[in-house]
């Protein structure tokens, strides 16, 4: 649904570089991998929570 806070694995926080990350990486030409190093995001873990998110909160909401 909607970006966790934290990374699952390890707790470090990720839902703070979700707005950045989505606007550059998966609407822009950047390298998702890029945006990511330039973010802070090192562990492997926390870039598999941005990565591999998808956005279903408009798919979901009106059903509730």
């Amino acid at each position: 649904m909607m970006i966790p806070v934290r990374c699952f694995t390890c707790g470090n926080v990720v839902g703070e570089h979700w707005e950045e990350f989505k606007a550059r990486a998966r609407e822009g030409d950047e390298d998702p991998a890029e945006v990511l190093d330039e973010l802070g995001v090192e562990r492997h873990c926390c870039r598999r929570m941005l990565v591999s998110h998808k956005d279903l909160v408009d798919v979901v909401a009106p059903y509730q």
